[in-house]
């Protein structure tokens, strides 16, 4: 199939494109979006925002993964990188609170921005574990397809050594599991929800950490 995603990715993961497994997914959401043009349920993100997490970090500059579950469902928040929303949209409580937990590991005041691309072409692949969902409903997508191919992914990162993974709540941690903890930094802790978030993941100082690790390693760090 040809599938429109960032060259070294489409290299290292061209032997999906042609599973049955994908062919499925693809027609599954090819027909969702066109039900959408058609006055069904909105679906997001826009189609060709959907692999936006590989398109703007390239395999080869993966220095840090941070897993989420789906994308956001509400009107013009996703656009293909997990826990980002475009700017001029409120911010998610999720997101406000990794903000929090920024302002407080690193000592300055948090980011104004909602667009996390600047994570991204830093080496930050913000990757979701499905990449597309219907309006409202999360986890709509969900056992389609997508999680296998986003396995898929981290399975090729595996291969690499030196990499962040920054795991929050157990489902990103069960997302990762086969990912070498001796050659690479895994970095886990509850969600940043509301739900979770004071029981752990404010005072993680997973930002630092990561900075830390990545210097340490040659690398450049982060600017959170």
């Amino acid at each position: 199939m040809n599938v429109k995603i960032e060259e070294s990715w489409k290299n290292a993961l061209g032997g999906e494109f042609d599973k049955p497994y994908f062919i499925q997914l693809t027609d599954f959401v090819r027909d969702a979006y066109n039900k959408w043009a058609t006055g069904g349920p909105a679906i997001y993100p826009k189609p060709a925002e959907i692999f936006n997490a590989f398109n703007l970090c390239p395999l080869d500059k993966v220095k840090v993964v941070i897993i989420g579950q789906d994308p956001y469902h509400g009107p013009g928040q996703a656009h293909g990188l997990c826990f980002s929303v475009r700017d001029g949209t409120q911010f998610p409580p999720s997101l406000q609170n990794i903000y929090k937990e920024i302002a407080s590991d690193l000592g300055r005041p948090s980011a104004t921005r909602g667009d996390l691309t600047r994570w991204a072409e830093q080496g930050v692949l913000l990757l979701n574990s499905s990449l597309t969902v219907q309006a409202h409903v999360a986890a709509s997508h969900s056992s389609k397809g997508w999680e296998q191919f986003t396995d898929a992914c981290i399975r090729a990162l595996s291969a690499r050594d030196g990499i962040v993974y920054i795991l929050w709540g157990s489902y990103a941690q069960k997302k990762a599991e086969f990912v070498d903890p001796l050659r690479n930094l895994v970095l886990k802790s509850v969600h940043p929800s509301p739900l979770s978030a004071s029981r752990g993941f404010f005072g993680n100082k997973h930002f630092s950490r990561t900075n830390e690790y990545l210097a340490n390693k040659g690398a450049e760090p982060i600017e959170w």
